[in-house]
């Protein structure tokens, strides 16, 4: 597997790390199809707060699709 190096780099001024967004979802789509497209489970969401519920549900009636 030849990895390439994420599109990251310290900004010299800063310090900080800055990316552009088009070389990083290229290099995104790469390392997945390097690993073979993996099939993420979906957070069971078991573990949520009462906040996070009410704000699902108000999505939901609003007509949209979390």
């Amino acid at each position: 597997m030849n990895m390439v190096p994420p599109p990251w780099t310290a900004d010299p001024d800063t310090g900080m790390q800055r990316t552009d967004l088009a070389a990083f979802g290229a290099w995104l789509l790469q390392r997945r199809a390097e690993a073979g497209e993996p099939i993420l489970p979906r957070n069971s969401g078991t573990r949520r707060t009462d906040s996070k519920r009410a704000l699902l549900r108000a999505i939901e009636a609003a007509g949209g699709r979390w």
